[in-house]
């Protein structure tokens, strides 16, 4: 299939860009010219994966992010447009997964995956759809999971979350004509997810598995990458990658 050049100077927005996903997503598209700006709460992170992305000649810059609230993501929008002028991709892969089975009622935690997973791409797609249909095209691209595909066990409100985006990915691309929209599903990946919250071993058993199969964040970067060099009228809509090995 036949690809298209670099942009021409609208921004790619990365979400949760301080490491994993995001950070391997900004610095594959950069390397390919597009001009990236991160966004997540960690600011010396981001200010480090910038650092490394001029020195390797590519465009970025940076901001601090907060995907859960709604006056952070447009300000993220503001500086992209200030820099750029324009938005013509937002990647939603700011995530969180605390694993827990439904019993140990770690509300708290659902209420931060609800808030993160789906609130957070829900805000992305409020700030950027207006600018997108004004200008005349755009390209959100919503990182999910297998696990909106799946339910495991520990993994019901996450999976819940990543059926959620999914959906209104759907619904999205069904609604324009104007905006593509692409949904990455990944399988385990090398990543800071399981590192954080949850029930002690549900996390551990997360993380051995990432450990011995999980694919590199930069194969699932390649593949939003892939996405989203199509030429305007080719719009696609998923993508699932998984280890080889995992079933």
């Amino acid at each position: 299939m036949t690809t298209t050049t670099p942009h021409d100077g609208g921004a790619v927005l990365i979400t949760g860009a301080s490491s994993g996903i995001g950070e391997a997503t900004a610095r594959h598209l950069a390397s390919l010219g597009y001009p990236v700006v991160l966004g997540a709460r960690r600011t010396d992170k981001l200010a480090a994966v910038v650092d490394g992305i001029r020195t390797a000649g590519g465009r970025a810059d940076c901001a601090e992010l907060d995907v859960t609230d709604l006056a952070s993501v447009q300000a993220f929008a503001e500086t992209a447009l200030a820099l750029h002028s324009r938005i013509d991709v937002l990647v939603n892969n700011a995530g969180v997964m605390p694993l827990s089975q439904l019993n140990a009622l770690r509300i708290d935690e659902w209420n931060q995956m609800i808030d993160v997973n789906l609130r957070g791409t829900l805000h992305g797609l409020a700030v950027v759809l207006p600018l997108m249909e004004a200008q005349g095209h755009g390209h959100i691209v919503n990182v999910a999971s297998v696990s909106g595909h799946r339910v495991d066990p520990t993994a019901a409100v996450y999976s819940a979350t990543k059926f959620a985006v999914r959906a209104l990915s759907e619904g999205l691309r069904q609604e324009s004509t104007v905006v593509r929209v692409t949904v990455i599903s990944p399988g385990l990946t090398v990543s800071e997810l399981a590192d954080r919250g949850g029930d002690e071993a549900s996390q551990a058993a997360a993380q051995a598995a990432t450990r011995q199969l999980g694919l590199p964040a930069s194969a699932v970067a390649e593949a939003i990458g892939y996405a989203v060099a199509q030429p305007r009228s080719v719009d696609v809509n998923e993508i699932v990658i998984r280890p080889t090995l995992q079933g």
